[in-house]
């Protein structure tokens, strides 16, 4: 850099630097996301976090198997949503005590009047190990990355509470795959939530469409980090990939959308349009003139 450059910064765009990348690691994959055009240095590697669960701790273990034949619900909003509104989690607590199931709920407010004994309270909870659990049946999720990728992962069906950022569309996809039922924070009540719960809890096809997509997901030939690492080390190893990467974003918007082709064509049409009726107009007058001296 230049002394000016240094003093100013340099002539460098962020677009630049974010189009130019060598190669993209995509924490997504085609279980979740829908079909379309990709290109060579997109790499995905959806559910790299994703692993068989561990034992629970005694206590959380003696919980769940004291579900018996019921299994157990989990529920947890992401480490940014450690609350809600008084209201919302009295109906949600409600809701769970109209459960055969057992619930086990991360939530760090204040305790819901219409908390049921089959809801066991928590600060944080080992989610990757207790969707993983063989009882459990239902996760109740606001839709982060994460949690629908271990959802998939463990093949677990959802209740979808979706609140902010990406996650109305991450339960777009999951609804629109039948593994999700998805309700609106604003509109929810005791009868609704509870209505989601034994809809997807009673209706077979939400757990079966789950395993579909979790068999699908594990189905590689590879394990996602292990792709991850390969191409890394593959730029490393070339100094680059630009044979895989697209020049389009050096291009100009005229030359990207081919405006100038586009504009010759039509001036030539337009030409070629404007010689037909002169010609049409010439010889309609001579033809004209023609009969008129005939007639004469």
């Amino acid at each position: 850099m230049t002394f000016t450059q240094r003093l100013f910064g340099s002539d460098v765009h962020y677009m630049e630097l974010f189009q130019a990348a060598d190669i993209w690691l995509m924490r997504n994959d085609f279980t979740f996301e829908f079909p379309r055009p990709t290109m060579p240095n997109v790499v995905y590697m959806s559910g790299f976090q994703c692993k068989p669960s561990k034992t629970l701790s005694k206590e959380l273990e003696d919980f769940v198997q004291s579900s018996g034949e019921h299994g157990v619900v989990v529920m947890t909003l992401g480490t940014l949503v450690a609350k809600l509104p008084e209201d919302v989690a009295e109906d949600i607590a409600a809701g769970f005590a109209q459960l055969p199931q057992k619930v086990i709920w991360r939530y760090q407010g204040k305790r819901p009047s219409t908390l049921g004994n089959n809801t066991l309270l928590l600060d944080w909870l080992p989610q990757n190990d207790l969707l993983g659990h063989p009882k459990t049946r239902v996760f109740v999720a606001h839709g982060g990355t994460n949690g629908m990728q271990e959802a998939i992962y463990h093949g677990v069906p959802l209740v979808g509470l979706p609140l902010m950022f990406d996650q109305h569309d991450n339960f777009f996809r999951m609804k629109a795959r039948g593994v999700a039922k998805v309700l609106d924070i604003a509109t929810l009540n005791k009868d609704n939530f509870l209505e989601a719960l034994e809809e997807v809890l009673y209706e077979p096809s939400y757990r079966e469409k789950m395993t579909t997509l979790s068999n699908l997901h594990r189905d590689q030939p590879m394990k996602p980090l292990d792709r991850a690492i390969f191409w890394i080390e593959f730029v490393m190893r070339h100094k680059g990939a630009p044979h895989l990467r697209t020049e389009s974003y050096r291009m100009s918007s005229i030359q990207y959308y081919s405006i100038d082709v586009v504009a010759f064509l039509l001036a030539v049409s337009l030409l070629v349009f404007i010689v037909f009726i002169s010609a049409t107009k010439f010889l309609w007058r001579r033809v004209f003139s023609r009969s008129k001296v005939k007639k004469e």
